[in-house]
């Protein structure tokens, strides 16, 4: 067998897509959070990276053994060492690291020790290689540990009141074993804290490992499930079939250049970190009440920071994984059936909804899912449980209450009135960091209610369809003509005085907009695109204040921007590549009858922002949120609006590539004469007919199909730009 040390660093006859993977891209930040070089498989529970802050750290805080959430909430640790000074996790220097999406390795300790590891669904291995003569030492921390010959197992409490339960056997009898106590260790077996077992120096020392939200009993079986053999190869083996089998679903061929391939498999590995599957032998621990349940044959799913993922990784999974795709819809639902006010989740974890940032695009997830064509959920149910979330629970960020004064304003006015500068809040329910939010809640909410009517519509429910597309215009409330931007606007009607759609709204620009400033939310109208054009004057308007937003000065120094708006990076002009509510604007130039610019800015974008390198991501990668939003694009088209069964087209940085959808079906891609500069689409067809439009259905593909895209050096400004060829965008206003 080939050993995994030689799998990850030779060259193998054949390139796999798992071999073009560059964890390390992003792993330095750009100003915030670094995106972490995570080893797991594909959704599985067991996720883990470096213990350190990012990649410039020097030093690795012990050995991970379980990243309960993403990016935060670790739980256990081990530490490997053949020095005597022993304590609960081990700080210590790292070199020679290589970090696969199925295998890690790293020489620790001085380099006396070169710990491997690999992982399984909910289980994994470690490699222990001792290289001096003085005895070897592996601590393992937690809560409770408990030490029984070559046993350990234990627990650890975390975020919620959940209690994750932990059993590793290694296959060495250690020379000696027990608590550790003041850095010795003790003839007990039970540490309230950490256990050691010592090993003979120069030797290997294999530890097989897994957790549950279960129960020990649980663990252990999982553990002889899933990993019958201490051969750490065999694991990471299966571990990168497994990454293989996912990876390969979407094959890409001729590629203009070889970074490409890296920066997109790269991505599409993104997508897969989150949700993870905390199935355990048919049963799921639901984080809405800490009760066990069975899962009757259909994985339960959580940690899903909906806000981010429902743009572009659910769209994506519809395509790719359509059968996965419902067992997490349905996973959404219970865990709302679960939920004592039966209110739909938007950031759920193994831990509890946390309700962060703001909306509730669950129901988008919902609503996409449903308008191509996936069934095999209750769309009763998740309709009722999506309406509660967004018409009983607030709709202020990062609360999880029931309605407040501000929302019942929204319900009853269309709009989140805002506050002047250094008005002081009254109402309770505002989270006082995060404040009211006035414009994101009311385009947000003014997208979801547009979900729902989409989903009424659907179960025949026609009042409340029509109520909740007459909702979905609210965001036509906040919209200052005189300006082009939507206005933060006082609970009398009245727009605020001397609003700086740059800078307004303090730390984060929170008082009145969130995370991005007012140029970015200038465009947060996912739903109905051509309303927004109608409402700028018409497609030229439009189309110049995109120019603008793309070309307008930051208005101050890098640092003073960056000090008020930290999230508001990989700046073109005022838009922010580094943040979810801009991944849709450079489509929006084929809305207004110019695909070419959409071609030509999405071509730049991704090459500008999305590199093979330690700082090739440009803001918070939040779980395939950002990730998938490159796939689609080197693909060639885009989901602008999850809920409406349409893609816009961009341009494809390949020549050829074929998505395996369900049933054995494809989606075949050609771009022909595709290169850097031929970037502009001259001329279409779809499935052998001409495509005039830069767009296409998801009727047109799902039963698989080939779009023809002729590519060129130069824009073509006829395709696909007259009236009528634009993609769809929501149904007009309904009458009184």
């Amino acid at each position: 067998m080939v050993s995994v040390a030689a799998l990850a660093q030779a060259a193998t006859p054949k390139v796999q897509p798992v071999d073009y993977v560059n964890p390390y891209m992003g792993a330095i930040s750009h100003l915030l959070q670094p995106t972490l070089p995570t080893v797991h498989v594909p959704y599985g529970m067991m996720r883990v990276y470096p213990q350190r802050g990012s990649y410039v750290d020097t030093r690795i805080n012990g050995l991970p053994v379980l990243c309960l959430n993403h990016r935060e909430n670790c739980c256990f640790n081990i530490s490997a060492t053949q020095s005597q000074r022993l304590s609960h996790v081990i700080n210590t220097d790292w070199d020679n690291e290589t970090v696969k999406p199925y295998y890690y390795s790293v020489d620790i300790d001085g380099q006396r020790v070169h710990a491997e590891y690999a992982p399984a669904q909910h289980s994994a291995i470690y490699r222990f290689t001792f290289r001096d003569k003085e005895p070897g030492y592996v601590v393992v921390n937690g809560n409770e540990m408990t030490v029984s010959g070559s046993e350990i197992s234990g627990f650890q409490n975390t975020w919620g009141n959940v209690r994750v339960y932990f059993v590793a056997q290694a296959d060495a009898v250690p020379v000696k074993a027990g608590a550790l106590h003041h850095g010795s260790i003790t003839a007990d077996k039970t540490g309230h804290g950490a256990v050691a077992l010592q090993f003979a120096g120069n030797s290997t020392v294999n530890l097989r490992y897994a957790v549950s939200l279960i129960s020990v009993d649980q663990a252990r079986a999982s553990l002889t499930a899933e990993i019958s053999t201490f051969s750490l190869d065999k694991v990471a083996e299966q571990a990168r079939k497994l990454w293989n089998d996912e990876l390969g679903k979407i094959i890409v061929d001729a590629p203009a250049r070889e970074s490409d391939l890296k920066v997109f498999y790269t991505s599409l590995y993104r997508c897969y970190e989150r949700p993870v599957c905390i199935s355990e032998g048919g049963r799921y621990r639901n984080p809405s009440d800490g009760k066990v349940y069975d899962d009757n044959g259909h994985k339960f799913y959580t940690d899903d920071w909906l806000w981010d993922t429902y743009r572009a990784t659910h769209p994506l999974r519809v395509l790719i994984a359509p059968d996965r795709e419902v067992d997490m819809i349905n996973s959404l639902i219970r865990t709302a059936e679960q939920d004592r006010n039966h209110w739909f989740p938007t950031f759920p974890s193994p831990t509890g909804d946390s309700r962060r940032m703001n909306c509730n695009h669950g129901v988008a997830v919902v609503a996409d899912a449903w308008a191509k064509g996936l069934r095999g959920f209750d769309l009763g149910k998740a309709y009722d449980y999506t309406r509660r979330a967004i018409e009983e629970k607030t709709l202020m960020p990062w609360q999880g209450g029931k309605a407040c004064g501000v929302d019942s304003f929204y319900h009853k006015n269309g709009y989140v009135p805002a506050l002047a500068h250094g008005e002081k809040e009254t109402d309770p329910g505002v989270n006082g960091f995060e404040k009211r939010q006035p414009i994101p809640v009311t385009l947000g909410t003014s997208y979801d209610q547009w979900c729902l009517s989409r989903i009424a519509d659907a179960l025949g429910r026609d009042d409340d369809a029509q109520r909740y597309l007459k909702c979905s215009y609210n965001y036509r409330n906040l919209f200052n003509p005189e300006t082009g931007f939507f206005h933060p606007k006082d609970k009398d009607g009245n727009f605020l005085p001397g609003i700086d759609y740059r800078f307004a709204g303090g730390l984060g620009a929170r008082e009145y907009y969130d995370e991005n400033n007012g140029w970015v939310y200038r465009w947060d109208v996912q739903h109905n695109p051509a309303d927004l054009i109608s409402l700028m004057g018409g497609r030229d308007n439009f189309c110049d204040n995109l120019d603008r937003t793309f070309s307008e000065w930051l208005g101050k120094s890098k640092f003073e921007f960056y000090s008020q708006l930290p999230d508001h990076t990989g700046n073109v002009g005022q838009f922010s590549m580094a943040n979810e509510p801009s991944l849709h604007i450079p489509y929006l130039y084929t809305y207004a009858g110019r695909p070419w610019m959409t071609q030509k800015v999405i071509r730049d974008l991704v090459h500008e922002w999305f590199r093979d390198d330690l700082m090739g991501v440009p803001g918070d990668e939040d779980g395939g949120g950002m990730s998938a939003f490159v796939v689609f694009s080197m693909m060639g088209f885009y989901p602008v609006t999850p809920g409406q069964p349409a893609y816009t087209l961009g341009s494809p940085f390949f020549g050829n590539i074929t998505m395996k959808l369900a049933g054995g079906k494809s989606l075949r891609i050609v771009a022909q004469n595709c290169s850097d500069k031929a970037k502009y689409i001259q001329s279409a067809t779809l499935n052998g007919r001409p495509l005039n439009r830069a767009w296409f259905s998801h009727d047109d593909i799902k039963n698989g199909g080939t779009p023809v895209l002729v590519m060129g050096e130069r824009r073509n400004t006829a395709w696909a730009s007259a009236p009528g060829q634009e993609p769809p965008s929501a149904l007009p206003y309904p009458a009184k």
